[in-house]
């Protein structure tokens, strides 16, 4: 019943968690989400490959998105292969199976005064 939406693959250029948070956890802790939407009918297979300034990748991360569900994955939360690190730049590939949609969300709580930020990640195909 629902058509594809989005793309099979999606960069964001940008990404940084910063090392501590001024609030209580886990709703204000400083933090890059990566909101994915899979409006198809069928699973989508997520692979997210993190890339930094000065050594190789990590990854590809694995998470699984329903079809006609969404999901906000904190890069905070990544463990396997490894734990993305605080205080370090990234940037981050997203590829999928199927067409998604992919947001980026940062939430920066090292002041009192929060601060949040959310764009769209690029299409690349």
């Amino acid at each position: 019943m629902t058509s594809s939406v989005g793309r099979t693959c999606w960069a964001i250029a940008e990404g940084y968690i910063p090392g501590w948070s001024n609030g209580p956890e886990p709703q204000l802790e400083s933090h890059e989400t990566c909101c994915i939407l899979n409006a198809g009918d069928r699973p989508a297979n997520v692979e997210l490959t993190i890339y930094f300034a000065d050594r190789g990748p990590a990854g590809p991360y694995k998470v699984r998105v329903d079809a006609s569900r969404t999901t906000h994955l904190r890069f905070n939360e990544l463990e396997d292969p490894e734990p993305v690190p605080t205080d370090t730049p990234f940037a981050s590939l997203i590829r999928s199976d199927v067409p998604i949609v992919v947001q980026h969300t940062r939430l920066d709580s090292r002041q009192a005064e929060n601060a949040l930020m959310t764009t769209m990640a690029f299409p690349v195909d």
